[in-house]
């Protein structure tokens, strides 16, 4: 396991069989799959989230769904993915110099991923990645479409960036690693190369993102001319502010790092506490009572309506009506998965290699889980006859226009 001293003190025992390199490709592979089954499943419960995305339909009703061209993408990463690992394993045989030594193969199988993506390959679905570039470029600047051009598909985008923080991260130290003279992609990863700059920049650039798209929708609803019907834009400052609660938490968290005696420590620690215990509960209100439309934390009367179960909704897609209630919970779970860090059998965990990657693949979970309930929310929010008030102090929010997620397509 790692920390084991029988290992080399440069290579922990899961990265010898897993490097980084691998890991942040095998959750990029994940998120693909991941799509293609929420389109999948939202496609057999009569969900068109290629409408909501605003991404053209198909020609004709002959033609196979969209998910089956994101299957086909998901299909040929899995084997880059899985000839690449396997290789590297038989070369490799978890031999610390071999491991090393072998870094090429990691870094090729990257290589190859981004062409994946981005390079005009006959074989593999065009319109999708050419959707998704011109998505990721309109969002990478914090950039929102407006609603009729696709402007669900950004939010999605951009949320699902955010719960990809920390693989980014994770592959800004990888090439650091490798620029760095005499370093290796493919040792334990020094945590360290870039780790008090750029890594806390790079986690930090998703929700700047999303609080700039807030903000311009804000000043949409400002400039809009029927203000009665849009609300004066409530709703999208108080998201803005959910957003800009992950910014103490990254600050805090490198000062804990990098805070070199014990008092210091203990303050930084206790600042991260409450900074992650704000932006942890505020994040899982937003989820169940915007994003999904729920009605747990609104009023009694909303709350105990006999119209619908308790604390949901009247209108509800998914069965049986528990899987509600069940996934309310994952959520808050998930949210939280920083309080193992607070227990005194597991606060090591989350600081070995193999503990990092499960906290990142759980939010990847999260977030896969989350896209479901919010695109049923919106779907629902436009096949409904009327519009909510945009205002953060109604807790019934229905607004057709007030979307809080993230896309892509293929």
């Amino acid at each position: 396991m790692d920390g084991d001293p029988a290992v080399e003190p440069e290579l922990d025992s899961f990265s010898l069989t897993f490097p980084l390199p691998y890991r942040v490709g095998f959750l990029v592979t994940l998120a693909v799959w991941g799509w293609g089954l929420n389109l999948h499943y939202l496609y057999l419960h009569k969900v068109d989230v290629p409408f909501l995305i605003r991404y053209p339909a198909r020609a004709s009703p002959h033609h196979k769904p969209h998910h089956y061209s994101t299957y086909r993408l998901a299909t040929v990463l899995s084997g880059l993915f899985g000839v690449s690992i396997v290789l590297f394993w038989l070369f490799t045989w978890r031999i610390p110099s071999r491991v090393v030594a072998y870094e090429w193969l990691p870094l090729t199988y990257l290589a190859a991923l981004v062409a994946a993506f981005f390079l005009p390959i006959r074989d593999l679905p065009g319109p999708g990645r050419r959707r998704l570039l011109s998505v990721l470029r309109r969002v990478s600047i914090g950039g929102i479409a407006e609603a009729k051009d696709g402007k669900f598909g950004d939010i999605l985008m951009a949320d699902v960036l955010t719960s990809y923080a920390k693989v980014g991260g994770d592959l800004y130290v990888a090439l650091c690693m490798f620029l760095t003279p005499g370093g290796s992609s493919t040792q334990r990863p020094d945590r360290d190369c870039g780790g008090t700059v750029m890594v806390p920049i790079l986690m930090a650039i998703p929700s700047m993102i999303r609080f700039r798209q807030c903000i311009i929708e804000y000043l949409r609803v400002r400039r809009a001319p029927y203000k009665e019907s849009t609300g004066w834009g409530g709703q999208h400052l108080a998201n803005a502010l959910k957003y800009s609660t992950a910014f103490p938490v990254i600050i805090t968290s490198t000062a804990l790092r990098s805070a070199s005696d014990d008092a210091a420590k203990a303050a930084w620690n206790r600042a991260w506490l409450c900074a992650v215990l704000i932006n942890s509960l505020y994040s899982f209100y937003w989820d169940v009572t915007k994003d999904w439309d729920l009605t747990l934390f609104c009023s009694r009367r909303e709350r105990d309506s006999p119209h619908h179960p308790w604390a949901l909704r009247d209108r509800l897609l998914f069965r049986p009506v528990n899987v509600y209630y069940l996934v309310i919970v994952l959520d808050l779970m998930l949210r939280c998965t920083w309080t193992m860090k607070l227990s005194p059998h597991l606060d090591k965990f989350s600081d070995f290699e193999s503990g990092i990657f499960l906290t990142q693949f759980l939010e990847v979970f999260r977030r896969w889980v989350w896209v479901f309930f919010r695109t049923e929310a919106e779907w629902f929010r436009n096949s409904s006859t009327g519009l909510g008030v945009d205002d953060i102090l109604l807790g019934n929010f229905q607004g057709k226009d007030d979307d809080d997620d993230d896309d892509d397509d293929y």
